[in-house]
């Protein structure tokens, strides 16, 4: 069906009012633009088709259509924002296909935008709790842009835990796309760890889960030093267990990666009790304890005050759960062996010990004043 843009309006208000009086066909010429006044209204179908074989001649012939579908084309034509004042002929059946192609476009587009954003949230998200900040935003967005299978974004830095060195790390941080739709996917990131001390670099490559049990670049850090990290963690079953991780760097598994020891929460290692067997003064505060107890928990080597015979030192711990005990070191980071990190305990129970025996003795000498006192035996003389 044709029609002429400036004879739209007419025509839609003419189909309108005659749908409004219960004409349901409309029959208008094929090669002729139809108009208001070449376009005839029917209430039935027979009726409607009679006109168009009755009204055929050498010029023109005729074509019927519902009108409400006459109604919804030419109300597309005016929501369209061409020129309606023009004279431009328009193939109405064309212009309103081409109108939902490009409708259906602007949908795909708003919800690809949509898509993407939520996508770009979640990575974002995920890099923020797996200790990667906040400072790949753009790199995300223009990868994900482009619309790759996959992309790698490098990342460099120093690690240290509070100790000056020169640890080295680089990571590489790899997402791929979902096969079936176009959500990208943080799956894993490469650790490469190269010591100041030019030793050999060591690398493990470390998988993303998402039920929040992924192991920290910080954690990730820990267990490349060869310290201990505690985690809640899932079976396969998604039953939530505790256990403490240790790299086995002794054996590795088909992709080189070491393996890694599990020390579960039924092995029977306790933290807790493990520092208070040291003069630690941290631990005379709840906050600083609780602080301590966390940060070992993330396999830290941590800083804190021993007293011992009345003298603050500052010393490093760390959590060792294999042997449940604590690796204790000096301000140099020299390992102190577990039967001198005994001695400090030993010496200031001995110092108590002695406080506790003069007050005794002390107490011993000094007259009670709730002790009865003896009577004198009296002598009967004959």
């Amino acid at each position: 069906m044709n029609i002429n843009s400036n004879e739209t309006e007419a025509l839609l208000s003419f189909a309108e009012e005659m749908a409004s009086l219960g004409y349901r066909y409309a029959a208008h010429p094929v090669n002729l633009p139809a108009d208001s006044g070449n376009t005839a209204f029917f209430r039935t179908p027979m009726a409607a088709e009679d006109h168009c074989l009755v009204g055929a001649n050498d010029i023109d012939h005729f074509k019927s259509v519902p009108i409400d579908s006459l109604i919804t084309g030419l109300t597309t034509v005016m929501q369209s924002g061409i020129d309606l004042y023009s004279n431009e002929k328009l193939d109405l059946t064309e212009f309103v296909r081409l109108a939902g192609e490009n409708k259906e476009l602007q949908e795909n587009n708003l919800n690809t935008n949509i898509m993407n954003e939520t996508n770009l949230k979640y990575l974002k998200d995920q890099l923020k709790y797996t200790g990667f900040g906040e400072t790949f935003d753009t790199e995300l967005k223009e990868n994900m842009l482009k619309g790759d299978k996959d992309f790698k974004i490098m990342h460099t830095g120093i690690m240290n835990n509070g100790v000056p060195n020169k640890d080295a790390v680089t990571v590489e941080l790899n997402f791929k796309k979902s096969d079936q739709t176009d959500m990208y996917f943080f799956n894993s990131y490469h650790v490469n760890l190269q010591k100041e001390e030019n030793k050999p670099a060591l690398e493990q490559t470390f998988y993303i889960n998402n039920d929040g049990t992924s192991i920290t670049l910080k954690e990730a850090y820990n267990l490349m030093e060869g310290r201990s990290v505690n985690k809640d963690l899932k079976t396969k079953e998604g039953e939530s267990y505790n256990s403490w991780l240790k790299f086995d760097f002794k054996q590795t598994d088909n992709s080189g990666n070491f393996k890694i020891s599990h020390y579960h929460q039924n092995y029977g290692y306790d933290l807790e009790a493990s520092l208070e067997k040291h003069s630690i003064k941290e631990l005379n505060t709840p906050k600083y304890k609780e602080d301590l107890m966390n940060s070992l928990k993330k396999g830290n080597l941590q800083s804190v005050t021993f007293v011992v015979g009345g003298v603050e030192s500052k010393m490093f711990v760390e959590a060792n759960p294999q042997f449940k005990t604590l690796n204790v070191y000096d301000g140099n980071l020299q390992r102190i062996n577990h039967r001198e990190s005994k001695e400090e305990k030993k010496s200031e129970g001995e110092k108590t010990s002695e406080k506790q025996s003069e007050a005794a003795e002390e107490n011993s000498e000094a007259p009670s004043a709730n002790k009865p006192k003896k009577r004198k035996q009296q002598s009967n003389s004959v």
